[in-house]
């Protein structure tokens, strides 16, 4: 198996540690990217375009097919969605539509798409105007959501309240989302759509993060993930239990939700990763992707319900179904939060012997390092990196992930 993993902007070596897990698969993997800093993969094994055009890209991995002959092509990365398709698409291998793409990544298309096929989703509007904002919360109803329509990471969004708090609000992320990386590391493409934000319906009820995948008319939810963060008017995507305390019935709703979105992006053959909320007792569509999730969320898959989304993401682009049948935990508790500090230049990141040299830590990555420079709300949403614990029930992985998250001192000036 000889596969190719897209980075239209590369995001230095964060995503080598599932690079390496895909390679333990036995896949012989190549790195493809745009733009990048360094030579973050193997020697022979890593291209670089030095343009993010998605049409010179293109030519670019047409001529390196030529000698390599890929079985397949995928990425792991937000902004190379749609850069992905186009590519996975000239070279005549296994791949989402363009359309679809397109679906799973501009937000103002996937709303459009859920109104169109009636998946469930909030009321919404797209604005570009602080006026036309103004208007679409006043039709909405407080309290809104803002979010930035190419966003990730929970980037540039915010719960509005009151027209005091838009108009605070919505400078600061009209402004932001020109300069967020993911936005700047993106596939230069006529078909990504307008950068712009978005006022949404507030959806009151509790959220969860799905890995799954649809093939041929069905979707397989291979794990769910309960968000149990306490909110303020940012979203901080840093605290999460697996598995769900979901009943079977939610269970099903949820996933005749995720497949609805599927269908109405266009999705037909994809791995995705879903967040779904709950309004009223019923599920509505945050948003889904064509990728898996980040952070440690395939760490907490693989442990709570015995589904790998990497392996289902090499099988797809393989253009083979996934073996994985209906969700099922396996009895294994897990934790994992995201390491959050204030604002400002990183000096120093320790982290204690007894949290590296503990079996039950079954995640700890520091993406971060002395010299970065962290945003927090109202101008960002970075973070130091991930840590998770396992265990055979939730009080034990609980305390012992926020106790850890308390040890790790981190240096800011």
């Amino acid at each position: 198996m000889k596969l190719l993993a897209i980075e239209v902007g590369q995001f230095g070596d964060y995503y080598n540690s599932r690079y390496q897990q895909i390679e333990n698969y036995g896949v012989d993997l190549y790195v493809f990217s745009g733009v990048a800093d360094f030579d973050h993969w193997k020697e022979g094994k890593f291209f670089v375009a030095n343009t993010m055009d998605t049409t010179d890209l293109t030519k670019r991995a047409i001529e390196i097919n030529q000698e390599q002959k890929f079985d397949g092509v995928f990425t792991l990365a937000e902004n190379s969605v749609i850069a992905t398709a186009i590519i996975a698409t000239a070279l005549g291998l296994p791949s989402i539509t363009v359309n679809a793409a397109a679906n799973s990544r501009n937000k103002i298309f996937m709303r459009n798409a859920h109104r169109t096929h009636n998946a469930p989703h909030p009321a919404f509007a797209l604005t570009n105007t602080i006026d036309e904002a103004r208007k679409a919360a006043d039709s909405i109803g407080f309290p809104v959501i803002l979010k930035p329509t190419l966003g990730s990471g929970s980037q540039f969004v915010y719960k509005i309240n009151n027209h005091e708090e838009l108009n605070d609000a919505f400078p600061t992320a009209f402004k932001g989302i020109n300069a967020m990386s993911q936005f700047l590391k993106e596939g230069i493409t006529s078909l990504l759509g307008p950068n712009s934000l978005l006022v949404e319906s507030y959806l009151d009820g509790r959220e969860f993060l799905i890995e799954a995948f649809t093939w041929d008319g069905e979707t397989v939810l291979g794990s769910i993930v309960d968000r149990v963060t306490l909110e303020g008017n940012s979203f901080d995507d840093d605290v999460h239990h697996a598995p769900t305390d979901l009943c079977p019935l939610d269970i099903e709703r949820v996933r005749a939700a995720v497949h609805a979105g599927a269908v109405a992006q266009g999705l037909t053959r994809s791995a995705m990763h879903a967040e779904i909320r709950f309004h009223q007792n019923k599920p509505y569509i945050i948003e889904i992707a064509a990728r898996l999730g980040g952070g440690g969320l395939d760490f907490m898959s693989r442990l709570s319900s015995g589904y790998c989304p990497v392996k289902s993401a090499i099988d797809i682009a393989m253009g083979v179904k996934p073996n994985h049948g209906f969700y099922s935990p396996t009895g294994l508790d897990t934790f994992a939060l995201c390491l959050i500090s204030g604002p400002g230049t990183i000096t120093d990141i320790l982290v204690p012997a007894t949290i590296t040299n503990d079996p039950a830590v079954f995640m700890l990555k520091i993406t971060a390092q002395p010299g970065t420079l962290i945003k927090r709300p109202p101008f960002g949403n970075d973070i130091v990196g991930f840590l998770g614990v396992s265990g055979s029930v939730r009080k034990e992985t609980e305390f012992k992930a926020l106790s850890y998250s308390n040890k790790i001192k981190i240096s800011i000036k």
